[in-house]
C-alpha cells in the first residue's frame, strides 16, 4: 500500500517531537564555553586591578582622608539564584557599615529579583554565564576579586560565599577573629588537600599529560569551592595566567572535571603555601552528599543544636559560615539570629 522510503520518511517525521522531548536525557547539556570576547573582558579587568593594586601601595590609603582607616571584608556573593537568606545577612551586616563590601556575581542567564535590603542595594557587578563543575565558577571568583580589589583599597579580607551559604556568628565576632593576628602574620583560609583517592581521575579529565609542565601530579591540589583569601592572594589570583591555561582547558572525562574545586588550592598551594591555613571557614556537610551535590538542611532541622554542631572545627578557629540550607530555612534562622546566631 505504501512503499519503503515512504513509509520510513514518515516514521522520521513523527520521531522529531520525541527527540525534542528526550533529548536532554540523551544528550547531557553542553558546557559553558568561555568565549573569547569575555576573556579578553576579564584580562581588562584584571589588568586594572592589578594596576591599581600596585597605586594603592605607593598611597592611594592615605588619600581616603582618614587618618586611621580600618581594613574590611570583601563578601564575594556567587549566585544563580536569588538571595533567599538576604533578611539574615542584612541583620548580619547591621551597624557595621564601614568594616565591610558586598559584591554579586549573578548568572546572567537566570532571572534573579534584586534583594528589598540596603546593604546589598547596587552591589550587582558586571557578569558572565556559570555553569557548576566548568571553568566559569573559576572566572566569576576571579571577577568578584578582582572588583572588590579596584572598588576599595582598604578591602583586606575576600569571602567567597554561595546563596545557600548562612554566617554562623556575629559581624563582630567574624572581623575581630580574622584581624586579631599581626599584620604580618595574616593568612588565607583556604582548604588544601593532596591525598584524596580520586585525585589521579580528576588530574586526567582533560588527558594523561594535558597539565604538564606547569602542574605536576604532585603539585595538584583539592579543596572546598569557598574560601576567605588576603589581599595578597587575591592579587596572586588574578595576576595568575599560566595555571589559569591548564585548568580553563575542556575535560575529557566530565564525570571527573571539578576545576573550581581544583584551581585556587593547586595554585597556593604552589605560590604560597605557607600563606594558606589549609583549611575553610565554611562548614560543608559531604557525608550525606547527593549526586554530587552537599547535604541539604531543611526547616524542621533548623536549631540551635544544628548551629552549634555547624560552628564545631578541627582547626583552632571555629567554622565562620555554613551551607548548604534550602531557602525555605529562612524563616527558623530568623527565629534564632538574634539569640542564638549573633549572640557570641
Amino acid at each position: 500500500m505504501f512503499n519503503t522510503p515512504f513509509v520510513i520518511s514518515f516514521a522520521l517525521l513523527l520521531s522529531f517531537p520525541l527527540l525534542f522531548l528526550f533529548a536532554p536525557q540523551i544528550f547531557p547539556p553542553k558546557h559553558v564555553e568561555i568565549s573569547i570576547p569575555d576573556e579578553l573582558d576579564d584580562l581588562a579587568l584584571f589588568r586594572r586591578a592589578t594596576l591599581a593594586s600596585i597605586d594603592m601601595n605607593g598611597g592611594a590609603i592615605s588619600r581616603l582622608g582618614t587618618t586611621n582607616p580600618r581594613m574590611k571584608i570583601a563578601f564575594l556573593f556567587l549566585t544563580n539564584t536569588d538571595l533567599h537568606f538576604s533578611p539574615l545577612w542584612e541583620r548580619f551586616f547591621a551597624n557595621h557599615d564601614d568594616l565591610f563590601n558586598i559584591y554579586i556575581h549573578a548568572d546572567p542567564s537566570s532571572k534573579i529579583t534584586p534583594p528589598n535590603g540596603r546593604v546589598f542595594k547596587g552591589r550587582f557587578i558586571a557578569s558572565k554565564r556559570t555553569q557548576r563543575a566548568s571553568p566559569t565558577l573559576i572566572s566569576a571568583a576571579r571577577r568578584l576579586m578582582a572588583t572588590a580589589l579596584l572598588d576599595d583599597p582598604l578591602n583586606y579580607y575576600f569571602a567567597l560565599v554561595s546563596q545557600h551559604c548562612i554566617p554562623l556568628h556575629s559581624f563582630n565576632f567574624i572581623y575581630n577573629s580574622l584581624f586579631q593576628s599581626q599584620f604580618p602574620e595574616y593568612r588565607s583560609f583556604i582548604q588544601i588537600l593532596s591525598n584524596e583517592s580520586y585525585m589521579w581521575d580528576r588530574y586526567v579529565a582533560r588527558g594523561e599529560t594535558a597539565m604538564l609542565p606547569e602542574v605536576p601530579f604532585d603539585r595538584f591540589r583539592f579543596g572546598s569551592q569557598f574560601f576567605v583569601l588576603t589581599r595578597r592572594h587575591a592579587l596572586v589570583v588574578i595576576r595568575d595566567r599560566r595555571l589559569w591555561r591548564k585548568f580553563r582547558m575542556t575535560c575529557l572525562n566530565e564525570d571527573s572535571c571539578y576545576p573550581e574545586e581544583h584551581y585556587f588550592p593547586t595554585l597556593l598551594s604552589m605560590e604560597d603555601p605557607q600563606g594558606c591555613t589549609q583549611y575553610t571557614l565554611t562548614r560543608v556537610n559531604w557525608t550525606e552528599s547527593v549526586d554530587g551535590h552537599p547535604r541539604t538542611y531543611f526547616p524542621r532541622e533548623i536549631s540551635p543544636e544544628l548551629i552549634y554542631k555547624l560552628r564545631e572545627s578541627n582547626s583552632t578557629y571555629s567554622h565562620m559560615f555554613a551551607r548548604k540550607f534550602s531557602p525555605d530555612c529562612l524563616k527558623p534562622l530568623m527565629d534564632i539570629a538574634d539569640k542564638v546566631i549573633f549572640r557570641d
